[in-house]
C-alpha cells in the first residue's frame, strides 16, 4: 500500500492466472527459440543423431543439477515401472521425429502441426481413460485434425513427405502427455526431466550409427547447442511454474503462442514464407484447440457446481 497525500493508493496485484499466463507465454517463446537453435545446428551439417545425443545429454545434466539442488535423488526405482517405460518410448518417438521434422522441413509448418497435440491428448483421454467428451468437442477435434491435413495438403503440389515426420512427432508427444498422467506421483518434475532427456542419448546413438558417424562441432554449433539446452531447461521450468500458478483451463490456451513465435523466427531467421494453406490450417488447429480447452473448462465448472 502506498500513501500519496490524503489518499491511500492500493498497489496493483497481479493475479495468479495472469502470472501463470505470462509464464506460459515465456515458456512457449523459449521452446520456439530452442527449436530454432536445433534447426540451425542440424542445418549446418551436424547429424540429427549427434544433435539428440548432445542436446539430450546436456538437458539430462541440467535437470540432474536442479534435482540435487532441491535435495531430490537422481535415481528412483519407480523409473523402471512399465508406465514409465511406455512414457519413455513415447518421449523418444516425439523428440526424435519432431527434431527430424524441424531439421528437414520449415519450422513454421512443423510447429503448426505440433499445435494439434492437445486435441490428440483430449481424444486419447476419452478413448483410454474414459473421460467424458461431448459431441461438440469431438467435432472440434476432427476440425483440428482437418486443419493438420490442410497444412500437409496430401495429394496437392505443395505436399512434402517429410512433413509426416512432424505428425509422428505429434503422436509421440501426445502419447507422452497421456502417459505422464499415469506416471508415479513419487517422481518430481525434475526427475521426469532427467529421464526424458536421458532417453534421447541412446536413441541419438542408434540414429547416428545409421547416419554414418559424428562430426567435430565448431564453436558456433557448440554455442548454439548450449543455448538450446539452457533455454529448453528454462522453458520447462516456466511451463511447470505456469501450470502450478494459474488455473489450468486459463493458462493452457496460451500454449498456442508457440506457433506465433515459430512463425516469426521462421520468417526472420530462415527466410520462410508460410503460404495461405499453412496459415489457414494453423488458424483451424489453434481455433479448434482453444474451443476444446474452453469446453473442458466449462465441464469442470459444471461438475464443481454440482
Amino acid at each position: 500500500m502506498r500513501v500519496r497525500g490524503p489518499f491511500v493508493c492500493q498497489e496493483p496485484v497481479m493475479s495468479d492466472n495472469l502470472r501463470g499466463s505470462l509464464f506460459m507465454v515465456l515458456a512457449m517463446c523459449g521452446f520456439a527459440i530452442e527449436d530454432m537453435f536445433l534447426k540451425r545446428v542440424a542445418g549446418a551439417g551436424m547429424p540429427v543423431g549427434q544433435v539428440l545425443i548432445l542436446f539430450g545429454g546436456g538437458g539430462m545434466l541440467a535437470f540432474m543439477a536442479l534435482a540435487r539442488a532441491q535435495g531430490q535423488a537422481i535415481w528412483h526405482p519407480a523409473v523402471v515401472q512399465p508406465r514409465m517405460l511406455v512414457k519413455a518410448a513415447f518421449e523418444v518417438t516425439g523428440r526424435l521425429f519432431y527434431t527430424l521434422a524441424i531439421a528437414y522441413t520449415a519450422l513454421s509448418s512443423a510447429s503448426a502441426i505440433l499445435q494439434a497435440t492437445p486435441l490428440v491428448v483430449v481424444a486419447g483421454a476419452a478413448l483410454i481413460f474414459g473421460e467424458s467428451v461431448g459431441w461438440r468437442r469431438w467435432a472440434a477435434i476432427l476440425a483440428g485434425l482437418g486443419g493438420v491435413l490442410v497444412i500437409l495438403r496430401p495429394g496437392l503440389e505443395g505436399f512434402s513427405a517429410a512433413s509426416i515426420l512432424a505428425v509422428i512427432g505429434l503422436l509421440g508427444f501426445a502419447g507422452r502427455d497421456l502417459a505422464t498422467r499415469a506416471a508415479p506421483k513419487v517422481l518430481s518434475n525434475f526427475q521426469l526431466g532427467i529421464y526424458g532427456f536421458a532417453a534421447m542419448v541412446p536413441t541419438g546413438a542408434v540414429l547416428l550409427i545409421w547416419q554414418g558417424g559424428a562430426q567435430v562441432p565448431d564453436g558456433a554449433q557448440v554455442a548454439q547447442l548450449v543455448a538450446a539446452v539452457l533455454i529448453g531447461v528454462y522453458a520447462y521450468w516456466a511451463l511447470t511454474l505456469a501450470m502450478r500458478t494459474g488455473e489450468v483451463s486459463v493458462v493452457t490456451p496460451f500454449r498456442y503462442t508457440r506457433l506465433v513465435f515459430a512463425l516469426i523466427l521462421g520468417v526472420l531467421v530462415f527466410g520462410e514464407r508460410p503460404d495461405a494453406l499453412t496459415l489457414i490450417g494453423s488458424a483451424i488447429v489453434v481455433g479448434a484447440g482453444i474451443y476444446t480447452l474452453l469446453g473442458t473448462r466449462r465441464q469442470v465448472l459444471r461438475r464443481a457446481a454440482n
